[in-house]
């Protein structure tokens, strides 16, 4: 079983920033791959980020490409996404997620969801 709660969602100005972050509870984090999602209003949920818990390469959605990062913090068990550069096109819950195996860009092929928080980049 795993758990997720987000935090770090807000209001921010386009170009701006903000840092979300996941704290996660596990048996173990090994296995696990960690990814962010988001939601606008009206559409469907989208991949935004993902990378495996015990490190490596980190993968992303074309649209945040060099301007998201993702990263863990192994002693806090946290799982971050600094969003720099922030556009209004960017506003929508996001979602943190976890699967064990490999890293994939499908929010069905993810078991275990934080319960969101909400970002809204003003113009």
């Amino acid at each position: 079983q795993v758990q997720l709660v987000e935090s770090g969602g807000g209001l921010v100005q386009a170009g701006g920033s903000l840092r979300l972050s996941c704290a996660a509870s596990a048996r173990t984090f090994s296995s696990l791959v960690m990814g962010w999602f988001r939601q606008a209003p009206g559409k469907e949920r989208e991949f935004v980020a993902a990378m495996y818990w015990r490190g490596g390469s980190t993968y992303y959605a074309d649209s945040v490409k060099g301007r998201f990062t993702i990263s863990r913090d192994n002693v806090k068990n946290t799982v971050y996404l600094q969003m720099n550069s922030l556009k209004p096109e960017d506003t929508a819950v996001y979602s943190c997620a976890a699967r064990e195996g490999y890293i994939w860009r499908d929010p069905s092929d993810y078991n275990y969801w934080g319960q969101g928080t909400q970002v809204t980049v003003s113009s």
